[in-house]
C-alpha cells in the first residue's frame, strides 16, 4: 500500500459568507467571534474585550485564568498592542449553531522529519455565547513544557 501525504490545510477565500446565515442570531454570533478574534486577539486590543466577552467567561484553556480578569492577565503578558488586521488571514472556516461558534484556522511548523519544510495543521477555538457575548471558550491548548 502506498503512503499518502496529509493534504495542506486550505483558506477561506470569503470571509463575509463565512460569518452570514440565514439565521440572523446564527450569524450574530458569528460576526462577534470573528470581530472579537480580529480585534481583541490579534490587535491586542484588550481594553475592548467586555465589548465581545461576559465578565464571568469560562476559560478551557489550561494556560489561563477563568473569568475576564484571568484573560487579560493572560494576553497581556503576550505584548503590546498590534494593527487591527482586516481580515483573519489564516481563517478555515467558522461553523456555528444554537449558542456554540467554532473558528478553524491554518497553522503552520516546522516538519521535524524533513528539516527546512512546514506542514499545516489545524487549531480550533469554540465559544459558547450568551446574552450577545461570548459566555465560555475551549482551544486544543496544552501547558508547554517548563523551559529548564
Amino acid at each position: 500500500m502506498a503512503k499518502s501525504m496529509a493534504i495542506p490545510v486550505s483558506l477561506a477565500t470569503d470571509h463575509a459568507a463565512l460569518v452570514s446565515s440565514p439565521d440572523p442570531q446564527l450569524a450574530a454570533h458569528k460576526k462577534t467571534c470573528y470581530e472579537f478574534y480580529r480585534i481583541v486577539l490579534r490587535g491586542r486590543r484588550l481594553s475592548e474585550a467586555d465589548k465581545y466577552m461576559r465578565e464571568d467567561y469560562i476559560q478551557h484553556n489550561p494556560n489561563a485564568e477563568t473569568g475576564m480578569k484571568g484573560f487579560k492577565d493572560f494576553f497581556s503578558k503576550l505584548g503590546r498592542e498590534l494593527p487591527i488586521p482586516e481580515t483573519l488571514a489564516d481563517l478555515v472556516w467558522i461553523m456555528a449553531e444554537g449558542d456554540m461558534v467554532t473558528i478553524a484556522f491554518r497553522r503552520e511548523h516546522d516538519d521535524p522529519a524533513h528539516p527546512g519544510q512546514k506542514y499545516s495543521t489545524t487549531w480550533f477555538d469554540m465559544f459558547r455565547m450568551q446574552g450577545g457575548k461570548i459566555a465560555e471558550h475551549w482551544d486544543p491548548a496544552i501547558k508547554p513544557v517548563p523551559a529548564k
